[in-house]
């Protein structure tokens, strides 16, 4: 056997290497796995994600929903209107609820909803995305998908350039094992 043929890179030691090092990595949390609820899948085209991650909260339980949208938003009272929900009551998969969102605001330079932000009342994490627009974004709407254990109310909330707060909120059940029925 000659030298030159033990030193060289075959190709089953290259893939050998290669495979192991993909195998540290996974292990060392250096390759993340996307997963539901990130904001990657989130937004619709112009809205531009403030938070991929919501900061680490107090532990659910412990959570006044009201006093993480005047944290988050600012004080002020929500108006039950302009804001619209477009997803059934009861969802099949509880791992992909589909929830699209809208805004009915003007978008003009001196008057636009600067902010939208959705919170799933009993998540351990409530906020589940916040979204950051201008008056160029032309209107006020995301789609995006989210994780939900259980039954909970599900709350979008608009925040104008201007302060005011616009809501809606929506009770949506999650069928365990998949039947909505």
């Amino acid at each position: 056997m000659s030298i030159q043929s033990e030193s060289a890179l075959t190709r089953r030691k290259f893939l050998g290497a290669m495979g192991a090092t993909g195998v540290v990595c996974v292990t060392a949390g250096l390759v993340g796995m996307p997963s539901v609820g990130d904001a990657a899948d989130a937004p619709a085209a112009a809205a531009t994600p403030a938070a991929a991650t919501p900061p680490a909260a107090a532990p659910a339980a412990a959570v006044n929903i009201d006093e993480l949208i005047a944290k988050d938003l600012g004080p002020g009272t929500v108006a039950l209107e302009k804001v619209k929900i477009d997803t059934p009551p009861k969802a099949e998969n509880g791992a992909l609820v589909r929830m699209p969102i809208s805004v009915d605001h003007p978008m003009e330079a001196d008057n636009y909803i600067s902010h939208l932000a959705i919170y799933v009342d009993d998540n351990p994490k409530p906020l589940v995305g916040m979204f950051e627009f201008t008056a160029a974004s032309g209107k006020a709407e995301v789609e995006m998908r989210i994780k939900m254990a259980k039954a909970s109310q599900v709350r979008a909330i608009a925040k104008t350039n201007k302060g005011k707060l616009y809501g809606s909120i929506l009770k949506i059940e999650v069928a365990e094992g998949g039947c909505a029925g």
